[in-house]
């Protein structure tokens, strides 16, 4: 009989759902952020958490061989430039991170200019990089 890696089918099917909940959830805080505790950073641990729960379900060399580094390294990179193009957007009116968008009403989801878009990259660049160094430490105690 064949050893299968990682958990029982149940772990695993309940992983498969629990995942996709927390990646909603992850994004849920990244957008919301402006308007409630918490924003990129505890946005991008939670969907970095989800990735990790279902590597750590469906065990290392399985999990390991279903991710694409390029995509990873890719999203990383796009969230650094994001936040950077937004900072360096600001010196149009002479100020670094100066808000250039239009101000919105009071405890509306678009009413703090350029916040949720930096709240955007820094999901994006925790997330991946977090991820990452799980990775990484993944590769290292398999050695």
């Amino acid at each position: 009989m064949k050893e299968q890696e990682g958990m029982t089918i149940i772990v695993k099917t309940g992983i498969r759902i629990l995942s996709g909940l927390l990646m909603m959830y992850g994004i849920y805080i990244i957008l919301h952020g402006h308007l409630t505790p918490g924003g990129g950073f505890p946005g991008g641990v939670i969907i970095a958490g989800s990735f990790v729960s279902y590597l750590l379900a469906y065990g290392g060399k399985q999990g390991y061989s279903r991710i694409r580094k390029t995509l990873l390294s890719i999203f990383e990179g796009f969230g650094g430039i994001m936040f950077a193009s937004i900072a360096l957007l600001g010196f149009t009116g002479g100020i670094f991170f100066r808000n250039f968008l239009g101000k919105g009403e009071p405890f509306a989801l678009f009413s703090s200019g350029i916040i949720p878009f930096c709240n955007i990259a820094i999901g994006l660049k925790v997330a991946c990089g977090l991820f990452t160094m799980f990775i990484s430490f993944l590769l290292l105690s398999e050695d």
